[in-house]
């Protein structure tokens, strides 16, 4: 039986997500619209830039979100002013303007805090440790245990 050679059934390396042609395409949108909402959202008041932003642009009409009625209809005065500033910004022939209401995701909660390693836990890993071959196992297990101390 002859050894075998590892290396030449290596697999091509693989390319990362975004460099295949369909996601590359998807994060190119992406960019594009972020840049477009931000610039779109610009001249508008602050207090009613925090609480929308743009949804997509598509066959000549813009889309809004905005995060109650009372933003909507607020974003509402500034339709002509928005879409005016949209057609110089984009080129595009933007001829329609919407605004849906969607609340803005809740933002996740801090780290909670760890609770310590008690005292009888930390026997039980050195006990463990004790009984245990291997030597980078043994290790692991004290070190966990040495939490507590």
């Amino acid at each position: 039986m002859q050894p075998t050679d590892r290396s030449s059934k290596r697999t091509p390396t693989a390319k990362s997500v975004g460099e295949s042609p369909p996601v590359a395409a998807l994060l190119a949108r992406a960019r594009a619209l972020d840049a477009l909402d931000r610039q779109l959202r610009q001249p508008l008041p602050e207090a009613l830039r925090r609480q929308c932003r743009l949804a997509t642009v598509q066959s000549g009409r813009i889309v809004f979100l905005a995060t109650s009625s009372t933003w909507a209809a607020k974003l509402r005065l500034h339709q002509n002013a928005i879409l005016a500033h949209a057609r110089l910004t984009s080129g595009l022939p933007i001829e329609k303007f919407a605004v849906k209401v969607a609340p803005l995701p809740p933002v996740p909660p801090g780290p909670t805090r760890r609770k310590p390693l008690s005292k009888a836990s930390a026997e039980h890993l050195k006990a463990a440790a004790r009984s245990l071959v291997d030597p980078e196992l043994r290790a692991i297990y004290l070190s966990l245990a040495s939490l507590a101390e």
